[in-house]
């Protein structure tokens, strides 16, 4: 029995873990595993369009994660790079908008360049829209926003001011974060935006993660009671 109204879900974050963990236990490269994990993002793009839910946003590269070998990183580039240069059509086609959220200077200048190539492609028309978290992190994102506010002459903001030099403007907060894989942390993803988010852990590793277990998150969430501090 739901304890509260229920009101429209406007956005769900994805912490997509255990692509690496999938694909040693399907006796394949580990850089498999990530190829995987983008064919569950773009399955649950669908599945919260069918739910009406306007905004998904994935945590696909962290800042951290730039430390990671060589070779994962390049695989990880050319991943980025296939989507931007391939499935522009697919997105206009199905009414996906695509933004990238993070420390984009980071990236080689031709990554830079697709990246805003697809985001002007897909901002016309569209249902839903993707956020791909990419070179992101909770604590960078703030200090960002805090120099952008020093930069601007300083003085005292409110919460909206400082929202609006957020990587992530103008996304709404998730109602709802889910992180796959089993362990039960945020790893700094949406440290702001994520202060009345309710949380899911589920121990499927990413490429598995099915539509029943999406259901029954939204199932779940509808079955909480959200006082949000009263």
């Amino acid at each position: 029995m739901t304890t509260t109204t229920e009101k429209p879900i406007q956005c769900v974050g994805i912490i997509m873990d255990g692509n690496r963990r999938w694909a040693k236990a399907q006796g394949k490269p580990g850089f498999e595993g990530h190829r995987a994990g983008y064919d569950t993002l773009t399955q649950v793009v669908g599945w919260a369009r069918e739910a009406k839910i306007p905004h998904v946003v994935a945590y696909a590269f962290s800042t951290e994660n730039w430390q990671r070998s060589e070779d994962e990183v390049g695989y990880l580039m050319k991943l980025f790079r296939f989507v931007i240069d391939n499935e522009v059509d697919r997105m206009i086609a199905e009414r996906i908008r695509i933004r990238f959220v993070g420390e984009r200077a980071r990236f080689p200048e031709d990554l830079q360049k697709g990246m805003e190539r697809i985001e002007e492609a897909t901002a016309n028309e569209y249902d839903i829209t993707l956020h791909i978290a990419v070179s992101y992190g909770g604590r960078a994102e703030i200090l960002a926003a805090v120099n952008a506010l020093q930069l601007d002459g300083g003085g005292v903001v409110s919460e909206e001011e400082f929202s609006q030099k957020l990587w992530s403007y103008p996304m709404p907060d998730p109602d709802i974060i889910i992180r796959t894989g089993g362990d039960m942390r945020l790893s700094g993803f949406l440290a702001w935006q994520s202060v009345y988010s309710e949380l899911f852990f589920v121990s499927t590793l990413w490429p598995d993660f099915s539509h029943t277990e999406f259901l029954e998150v939204l199932a779940e969430f509808h079955a909480r009671e959200r006082r949000r501090g009263r």
